[in-house]
């Protein structure tokens, strides 16, 4: 799928999402700690956001990141083909791809991640209650929550409160790659 379709999908979901709540941009931008000007850029289709400040953005209306990058509504069968499967890049040689992701009647997301050999990617604390599960298909992962790492091996699965900060890094010699899924509650405490 072409970016221009992708931001275009952002700008109109978000400002979808946030009229079907009666949210102003202040609000918005409290919720969320996105900037009031980077959100009007993103809803009128001037940039395309990083992954962290979608997911700030989807965070506070209480949607999914897929729910912000969907083209069309969601039928009972979804088949996402690999053309349009919404990748963002990270770093040099790096990217994560949203796979598919619902909110109803879960929040739930399915992510592939790429990370070459010395990158890393620093996750947002999602909202209370967010699990995050993955598995690790090439490479290691060394996945630092609160302070602490663990080293997940080629073949290892982890799950994990993603309601805090979180880090994912190859520190290892070749491209890592693990899928991951998303779960976060359908109500935050703050709703």
């Amino acid at each position: 799928m072409d970016p221009e379709t992708i931001t275009g999908a952002i700008a109109n979901n978000v400002r979808a999402q946030r009229a079907h709540r009666h949210m102003t941009l202040d609000e918005l931008a409290a919720r969320s700690g996105v900037s009031r000007g980077m959100l009007v850029q993103v809803e009128q289709g001037r940039t395309n956001p990083s992954i962290n400040t979608l997911i700030r953005i989807a965070d506070a209306l209480g949607v999914t990141v897929a729910r912000m990058v969907e083209v069309s509504d969601i039928p009972v069968v979804r088949v996402v083909n690999a053309a349009d499967v919404v990748t963002f890049p990270h770093g040099e040689a790096s990217s994560a791809r949203l796979l598919v992701g619902t909110d109803a009647p879960a929040i739930l997301e399915l992510w592939d991640w790429r990370l070459a050999p010395g990158e890393h990617h620093d996750g947002d604390a999602h909202p209370s209650g967010t699990r995050e599960m993955l598995t690790v298909l090439e490479g290691e992962l060394t996945l630092s929550v609160y302070g602490r790492s663990h080293v997940i091996a080629e073949g290892g699965a982890v799950v994990f409160s993603a309601d805090r900060p979180h880090k994912y890094t190859n520190q290892g010699e070749v491209p890592l790659r693990f899928v991951m899924v998303v779960t976060e509650p359908r109500e935050t405490p703050d709703q």
